[in-house]
């Protein structure tokens, strides 16, 4: 698929650091980026591809954010490129379709143009229904998804309410055909949620994570986001000592390093394929403070990109580790799964064959320690139970 109509071309002279000598150790020199109209980078020769997204239509309260790929790129570009051979192409920014939808078509074509090929797509928007066109790439690609967003909201919206970026939820769960098959949420604090909501969510079978649990126990965060497929941050979902560049931002949320090592673990999972970052706006970035730590979150994700250990269970089970752990009244034992290589633990949901087949992606459940020694004192863990209901 000609993807190169999609895209406008960057002007290197924005960002420092670009197209410099390449004895200079910054990203910008490493970096292969689409500044040339006639000549648009041959992708797939890239491990991951930076497209920025500068539509922010649907954005509630936050008009301004569709400026932010750019403000990202400039610190991004100055930082140290770090010990790995990073192969990360900037394709340029997605040219604002004459809708929303057309920008949506645009970016979910590219996406999906980029996990055909092995390439992992970085999106930088842009306002976070964007969320919803990534989500579309799947559906063309015919597979069954996870969805992690680390949000301080569920953006459901209301009922029969046209998307924005506070509503997008709801469009994904009720898409014809439906390719999702969890959503997570990471950081919601409750004092923005309705009640209404939560039940919902729990009635879906969705996990959610009060923000005030996750900050307790940051690590078991890890297995949350080893799940997924794809993962929306929404920059409001950070404190605003850390990040104001944002019209929503509230006095509480993740702090900046809490934030780089969540997506640090997203760029060690295995099985994540594609990231967005949303709503950063340099309207309210008056020192830059938002775009540079997104730019370092970026940088944390393709540290972790480039530390992956595919260890993935089950590509030779003589590197694996199984505990089986019967619990009182349960006619299932739960098994349980430690890689050798990196100590990170899965547990199996029994399923017959022919489902196995369907939910090959799935019946295998990222996990901790701490799942294990729930099991183990004869309680069945709370992601075991979730993945069970879903499945049965």
């Amino acid at each position: 698929m000609d993807i190169s109509a999609f895209f406008e071309p960057l002007d290197p002279g924005e960002f420092p650091y670009s197209g410099e000598s390449a004895g200079q150790a910054r990203l910008g020199n490493v970096i292969g980026i689409f500044n040339d109209a006639s000549d648009f980078p041959d992708y797939t020769i890239y491990d991951i591809a930076l497209i920025g997204v500068k539509d922010d239509r649907n954005a509630i309260e936050n008009a301004g954010c569709g400026m932010a790929p750019d403000s990202i790129r400039k610190f991004l570009y100055k930082l140290n490129s770090g010990p790995h051979a990073v192969k990360l192409v900037d394709l340029g920014n997605i040219k604002r379709g004459f809708t929303v939808t057309d920008t949506y078509f645009a970016l979910s074509s590219v996406v999906a143009e980029m996990i055909s090929n092995n390439v992992l797509p970085v999106i930088i928007g842009g306002s976070q229904d964007l969320t919803y066109a990534n989500y579309q790439a799947y559906q063309s690609l015919g597979q069954i998804i996870n969805i992690v967003a680390v949000d301080p909201m569920f953006d459901l919206g209301k009922s029969e309410q046209e998307m924005d970026s506070q509503s997008y939820l709801s469009n994904i769960i009720l898409h014809q055909p439906n390719y999702l098959f969890n959503y997570a949420n990471i950081g919601y604090q409750t004092y923005f949620i309705d009640q209404d909501a939560l039940r919902l969510m729990k009635n879906l079978f969705f996990d959610t994570y009060r923000l005030g649990i996750v900050r307790e126990s940051l690590e078991e965060v890890e297995p949350i986001v080893r799940n997924a497929d794809m993962l929306s941050f929404d920059i409001s979902a950070i404190r605003n000592s850390d990040a104001p560049g944002n019209g929503n931002a509230t006095p509480n949320g993740f702090y900046g390093e809490e934030a780089c090592q969540i997506i640090r673990y997203a760029g060690l999972s295995d099985k994540l394929t594609s990231i967005g970052f949303y709503e950063v706006n340099p309207k309210f970035d008056k020192t830059g403070q938002t775009a540079h730590l997104v730019a370092q979150m970026i940088w944390y994700f393709i540290d972790g990109f480039y530390n992956r250990a595919h260890d993935f269970p089950f590509k030779n089970e003589e590197d694996y580790l199984k505990y089986r752990v019967s619990i009182s009244d349960h006619k299932e034992e739960i098994v349980f799964y430690k890689s050798k290589k990196t100590d990170r633990w899965w547990m199996e949901i029994p399923l017959p064959a022919e489902q196995r087949i369907k939910y090959e992606r799935h019946y295998l459940v990222p996990c901790s320690y701490k799942d294990y020694q729930v099991a183990c004192e004869n309680d069945i863990p709370d992601r075991w139970w979730m993945v069970y209901q879903k499945l049965m």
